[in-house]
């Protein structure tokens, strides 16, 4: 079983149309939505409405800088701080092209960070590109497999 794609985005707009741009590149990775930070750190940590999920980390975790509730910097850098989930590739998917957003970003051990493009053409290739890339063409480190054994 493929690992999911984990995508935390609380703007609808922004949600509609990485979902359309995911489904686009044809991934057979389900994709987890979290509209908030503290619903990403429960889906992490199975815990909350997420307690019963399967064990296992997401492939790659696409995560707004903006959310409510907990941003996407403290989502990082509690992913950062969790062993279990160092090795989980993170991308960080904003609009915000702030230059201390994007060195914040890399200090805290974010993977790539990405600015959303404008052009919903653009958008699509961007999210399909990143998709394919971390779910299925990066390799990652020994021990931390793409697929998750069922139960």
């Amino acid at each position: 079983m493929l690992k999911p794609i984990l995508l935390v985005e609380d703007n609808p707009h922004d949600l509609e149309l990485t979902l359309i741009a995911l489904s686009k590149s044809q991934l057979a990775n389900e994709v987890v939505v979290a509209r908030d930070g503290a619903e990403a750190l429960d889906y992490l940590h199975r815990r909350g409405e997420f307690a019963d999920r399967q064990q296992g980390s997401p492939a790659v975790i696409l995560l707004d800088l903006k959310l409510p509730k907990v941003d996407g910097l403290e989502v990082l850098r509690e992913i950062r701080n969790t062993e279990a989930l160092k090795p989980v590739p993170v991308v960080m998917l904003t609009s915000s092209k702030e230059e201390q957003d994007v060195v914040r970003s890399y200090a805290l051990g974010v993977n790539a960070y990405v600015v959303k493009p404008v052009d919903f053409n653009e958008f699509v290739r961007a999210i399909a590109d990143l998709g394919i890339f971390w779910a299925v063409l990066n390799e990652p480190p020994p021990g931390s497999h793409r697929y998750i054994k069922p139960k």
